[in-house]
């Protein structure tokens, strides 16, 4: 199978290209510098030729995207829908990767161990510029691609690329002592099982739709940064625990972002 990843020197995108490569695929990888997702005639000639298209590009900078929400729309949601565009004009499918910032508040009621996990059909409810976004990009592709795959994932984390863990690892290595939000939980997500995900749903052929993916288990972003911390060979225990809610901030964020238990 050809297949084409966009955003391909991105923390995902490194790892779907490889993902794909190891399953004995023919893979093109085009990073922002090798495709602007933007430009209607570039997408459609880099879509030529390729059975699957991987749509990992995207603006991925959450609170930048609030002083930025057109820039973000353009990568993300129309991006997202000149490569549907272009994958159903030459008959390839597209993998197109979302974000659980695409939902509200939903599952308030108890505590976080009563909710239950977001379902695919939820409707999107976004609280945030990067959510709308997203949102808007999942509209533009199914409007466009009746054989698009829409994927959404959570707190994603990996090798290639800034991301949570690096940044508690570093400043516990700066610092005594370290406050994170304890009253948002998730499922972290490592960029190398989303790519292996990815490669199965292309394997399987499955049905156009919705689908949620991510690693196993929940936890609170506290948690998270206290299993970092220790992992980095520091105590735990100079993880404080603060409350979100006490801290407003401009940037609003989900508070359970779980899809699967």
């Amino acid at each position: 199978m050809h297949v084409l990843v966009t955003g391909a020197a991105g923390m995902l995108g490194t790892d779907v290209v490889t993902a794909f490569l190891e399953a004995d695929h023919d893979v093109t990888g085009l990073s922002r510098a090798d495709l602007d997702v933007t430009a209607p005639a570039a997408v459609a000639e880099a879509v030529s030729g390729h059975d699957l298209v991987i749509n990992a590009a995207a603006w991925t900078a959450v609170d930048a995207a609030e002083d930025h929400e057109a820039e973000a729309f353009a990568v993300n949601a129309t991006g997202a829908h000149l490569v549907a565009l272009a994958a159903a004009s030459h008959g390839a499918r597209l993998l197109q990767v979302s974000t659980d910032y695409v939902f509200g508040t939903v599952g308030e009621a108890g505590g976080p161990a009563n909710r239950r996990p977001i379902a695919e059909d939820t409707p999107p409810a976004p609280l945030s510029a990067y959510g709308r976004t997203k949102a808007a990009g999942e509209w533009g592709v199914r409007a466009a691609c009746r054989d698009a795959v829409i994927v959404r994932t959570a707190w994603l984390y990996g090798a290639h690329g800034p991301c949570f863990p690096k940044t508690i690892a570093r400043l516990a290595a700066e610092r005594d002592a370290l406050s994170v939000v304890d009253d948002q939980y998730g499922q972290p997500t490592w960029t190398a099982d989303l790519a292996a995900l990815l490669v199965r749903l292309a394997s399987a052929a499955v049905p156009p739709g919705v689908y949620h993916g991510t690693s196993a288990g929940w936890t609170s972003w506290f948690e998270f940064a206290g299993e970092v911390v220790a992992a980095a060979g520091r105590d735990p225990d100079m993880v404080l625990s603060l409350i979100h809610i006490s801290e407003p901030t401009r940037l609003r964020r989900i508070s359970y972002a779980v899809f699967c238990l």
